[in-house]
């Protein structure tokens, strides 16, 4: 999921840029719309050898028919953004509702805040914590795992990007300096006493946006800052994603993968990195267990291993619902990171005023890295601290997690047994040394308990999180 995933990119013979490769992303829609027939048929044909009452129901015959036809269809169909799908949350052996609502929102980002609306004030303190969600080509709802894991002790917050294609032209332009903008902007917001955990891609921009905040002596900057698979210094044990952007340089993307959005879409005109080149290029990374997983499904859906099926669908259904992203962001981000490695180098600007990352002093450093990352190769992130000069020793660490690669950092068991609780340790950590007070507001229950915007109090004891080598 990473800005970098670049391989699949087809080149336009002869292309010149936007005029050439945007009848690419035109003749896609047509295709899509084409196959609109195909698919009603495919699944009109899935439900006639579904039903019961149809005697090939039984037969391996039938089985076979439906389970190709749903393939097909699943495999053509585009994948529209999932929803979270995250309604309460366990925090003290109680479980409590959990209501989503926007707090901040602008042309191409809203924050969304999983308020749990607790009859008791808990009394673990829940530090504020906001998610900055990757801008790379896939939905906030990627990180679904991450929310829950954090919701137990934290009071959550997350961006959620929007879709490129749906910002009609006449809300502006969008490159790095903008979003590193948006993140100053969420932090003031959201009014301080907050801790920011940036996965993958955003490290780098929140690097940034928490240098031009010291720099300016910004009251709201975080207390902490938690870094996983970030690509801050991409010449530290380079990824083949890594070689391949430097070699081929800022101007062969935006020559062959810049497009404009077509008609009818909302951001008609746009200039966009299209959402179905960036998911050529992910699945091309690792095409035959892609072409095996649906082979298996076909399998699983002929011997009716429903668990098995189901697993798969919620996969695929988050995994190939992909986004545009802006161009001007998009080609900015690789000449920063990727080609010109601006901000190891000291070199990165924001609104032509220079990243000083050793204006860092208040904000403690964590972290984050998977042995097999292929996409953030191993010490790509933890780079920061060699960056982050004065930030005091006992508040900056770093965890290298065995066994799990770039999606396994942010996501399944390792993560939720191994990371996340060092995560949650380092932040109450930080929290304490600060002596700042981190608390959650609590909604008034039907037993009469406390008003809204009370806060918790009650301090629990936590270890201090180690500096973990490479």
């Amino acid at each position: 999921m990473a800005i970098g995933e670049f391989g699949g990119a087809p080149a336009v013979p002869g292309g010149t840029g936007v005029l050439a490769t945007t009848p690419v992303y035109w003749l896609y829609e047509m295709s899509h719309a084409a196959l609109n027939p195909a698919r009603a048929w495919a699944d009109a044909t899935r439900l006639f050898f579904k039903n019961p009452l149809n005697p090939l129901y039984f037969t391996t015959f039938g089985k076979s028919i439906a389970a190709a036809a749903e393939v097909f269809e699943r495999s053509t169909r585009r994948y529209d953004k999932p929803d979270w799908r995250i309604s309460s949350a366990l925090v003290g052996g109680e479980r409590v509702p959990v209501q989503i609502a926007t707090v901040w929102e602008r042309s191409f980002c809203r924050v969304l805040h999983f308020e749990r609306i607790f009859e008791h004030v808990p009394r673990r303190p829940q530090p504020r914590l906001l998610i900055v969600a990757p801008l790379s080509g896939h939905y906030a709802t990627l990180l679904r795992g991450t929310v829950e894991a954090f919701l137990p002790n934290h009071d959550v917050y997350i961006t959620e990007w929007r879709d490129a294609r749906t910002v009609p032209v006449s809300e502006g332009s969008f490159d790095l300096d903008d979003y590193i903008d948006y993140v100053i902007s969420i932090l003031h917001a959201l009014g301080g006493d907050m801790h920011v955990l940036a996965v993958c891609q955003p490290a780098v921009p929140v690097m940034a946006a928490v240098a031009r905040m010291e720099a300016d002596d910004d009251p709201y900057v975080p207390v902490s800052m938690t870094l996983m698979g970030g690509p801050i210094d991409t010449r530290v044990n380079p990824t083949s994603v890594n070689k391949l952007a430097e070699r081929r340089g800022i101007d062969w993307f935006r020559r062959n993968v810049v497009s404009k959005v077509p008609f009818p879409n909302p951001g008609f005109m746009r200039d966009v990195y299209p959402g179905f080149l960036q998911l050529n290029g992910f699945v091309t990374m690792n095409l035959d267990r892609h072409l095996e997983a649906h082979r298996d499904l076909f399998l699983h859906l002929v011997r009716g291993d429903g668990d098995s099926a189901h697993k798969h669908k919620e996969f695929y259904d988050e995994y190939l619902a992909v986004m545009d992203l802006a161009a001007e962001y998009y080609l900015q981000t690789v000449d920063t990171v990727f080609v010109r490695h601006a901000m190891p180098k000291g070199e990165m600007k924001h609104r032509d005023r220079p990243v000083d990352l050793s204006r860092i002093r208040r904000v403690a450093l964590l972290t984050v890295e998977g042995e097999h990352d292929d996409i953030s190769g191993v010490g790509q992130t933890e780079a920061a601290h060699q960056l982050c000069v004065n930030i005091p020793a006992d508040r900056q660490a770093h965890w290298l997690q065995p066994g799990v690669g770039h999606y396994g950092v942010f996501n399944g068991s390792r993560f939720l047994a191994e990371i996340a609780p060092r995560i949650a340790d380092f932040v109450l950590t930080m929290s304490q040394s600060t002596g700042r007070r981190s608390g959650v507001a609590v909604r008034k229950g039907s037993n009469g308990a406390a008003p809204r915007g009370e806060r918790a109090t009650a301090a629990a004891g936590a270890a201090p999180a180690r500096r973990q080598p490479a």
